[in-house]
């Protein structure tokens, strides 16, 4: 595509989103249940994104379960209700896929041996910690000789 047909492209795709966002069509979606109902729910996928850089230990497993099929349920309403609901099937895609993330992270802690192993690390972790506080201990006492 050259450069001008792709100028032309962008400025007709731009000139379309304008003339929906003026038009009634927009502000009767932008005060429906299919616009607010997913934005609610994106609350949902934004914790389980958030939580992916905590301790698996605190991740619930039948939660985590629950909520992957729900969000499996309601991709499928959001794609077979009449208008699609494209806003709630991107939440649900979003919710499931951090799920299944957050699920891998459970089951590689409790059942494919990820506690023991971070239980081993604990005291190597704890002795480093240790020699780098008295590493600053030694650091002041130099100071104030």
């Amino acid at each position: 595509m050259s450069g001008s047909a792709q100028k032309a492209a962008t400025q007709s795709v731009v000139q379309q989103f304008t003339s929906w966002v003026r038009s009634p069509d927009f502000k009767s979606y932008l005060f429906s249940t299919h616009f607010w109902g997913p934005v609610s729910n994106f609350g949902i996928p934004l914790a389980a994104i958030a939580d992916l850089k905590k301790d698996p230990e605190i991740i619930s497993g039948p939660m985590t379960g629950a909520l992957i099929v729900y969000s499996a349920t309601f991709m499928r309403y959001a794609w077979m209700v009449q208008p699609r609901n494209y806003l709630l099937l991107g939440c649900h895609i979003v919710n499931e896929s951090a799920q299944i993330t957050q699920g891998y992270r459970w089951l590689d802690y409790w059942k494919f041996g990820g506690r023991e192993k971070a239980l081993a690390l604990k005291p190597v972790d704890a002795a480093k910690g240790a020699i780098q506080d008295v590493k600053e201990a030694a650091e002041k006492v130099k100071k104030n000789l």
